[in-house]
């Protein structure tokens, strides 16, 4: 069995879940994989097959995407180039996280895929969404379509629907509590936020960024470049983490019983979508018309969190349920 997997690049959520999904898939056949976009921090350990420019955000520094810098990055007559490239009738299953490239040359083709991603579980009503302008959730249902969908998100809403996957090296953590918090906001300037930070001092604040290529400590906070290994580290040992609202870096934070904030990006549609979730759960949430965080952090810190998560590691199961179910 021929096998292509074709993976979203920006953050770093699809390809975290897709080094967990790989040697999975692997038992059953030959895979190639196919990761577009260029924004994520982490990389995979398999080699890559093909590597396309796609269509993906770029982080800003405000807490929000950089719409300049995301305009600049489109490439119509390359995406419409790419899309002709990938021999898809070479394959008996086509498995897609969220990338826009391979899932717009299925549908033109006619070949069916199976959108295998958190986006995935939008495709539900049940799934928590707060209101929101039609042309986001257009954006969410449309920017990689697929034949069939197998979604995670926190909780079982429907049946297609799964827990999250949560990588080997963050369930086999040695877990501690020194006390301290784990900051991680790719959209954020860390010169913004260590001035906040350092109005909560009784705590120790590791900021992990990717708007600086140095460490440097500021009072009680500590800033360093994005580094998985060290974020792991810190992640492990914390008291909680404040990060945006994507989605596998809370799940991972939940599933390690830390105590969790987020600060969803404008405008982007999922983030909130997610935060909106987490919200019904009672953890806290920074939007975007928050124009004062000290309060919402500052109670955070200070209390403790009621709502416990598990996540059961079904993801084998998920897998071969899609192998057979899906493959020709």
């Amino acid at each position: 069995m021929k096998i292509l997997y074709a993976i979203q690049g920006t953050g770093n959520g699809h390809i975290s879940r897709a080094r967990e999904i790989v040697p999975l898939l692997q038992q059953y056949g030959e895979v190639d994989l196919l990761v577009s976009g260029t924004q994520a921090d982490v990389k995979l350990v398999q080699e890559v097959k093909y590597q396309l420019h796609g269509f993906s955000f770029v982080f800003g520094k405000k807490g929000g995407v950089d719409h300049y810098a995301t305009w600049k990055t489109m490439n119509l007559p390359r995406f419409m180039k790419d899309m002709k490239t990938i021999p898809l009738r070479d394959y008996n299953l086509i498995l897609n996280d969220f990338e826009p490239v391979t899932a717009w040359a299925c549908r033109t083709q006619g070949i069916e895929s199976v959108g295998l991603s958190h986006q995935a579980s939008f495709q539900s009503r049940k799934v928590p969404k707060p209101k929101s302008i039609d042309w986001a959730q257009l954006v969410m249902k449309y920017y990689a379509p697929a034949s069939h969908y197998v979604g995670f998100h926190f909780e079982r809403y429907d049946d297609f629907i799964y827990t999250p996957v949560i990588r080997a090296e963050i369930r086999n953590m040695v877990v501690s509590n020194l006390g301290h918090y784990s900051v991680y906001l790719p959209a954020i300037d860390d010169k913004f936020l260590v001035p906040i930070l350092k109005q909560v001092p009784q705590v120790r604040w590791e900021v992990f960024s990717k708007h600086t290529k140095i460490s440097y400590t500021d009072g009680n906070v500590a800033v360093s470049p994005v580094n998985n290994e060290l974020f792991n580290k810190s992640l492990a040992s914390c008291e909680g983490l404040f990060t945006g609202g994507g989605f596998e870096g809370p799940a991972e934070a939940l599933f390690l019983g830390k105590k969790l904030l987020v600060a969803p990006m404008k405008f982007q549609y999922e983030q909130q979508c997610n935060a909106f979730a987490l919200k019904k759960f009672g953890l806290p949430v920074i939007w975007g018309s928050n124009r004062n965080w000290l309060p919402i952090i500052k109670n955070w810190v200070n209390n403790p969190q009621e709502h416990q998560f598990h996540f059961p590691d079904e993801t084998a199961a998920v897998i071969d349920k899609v192998v057979k179910d899906f493959a020709r």
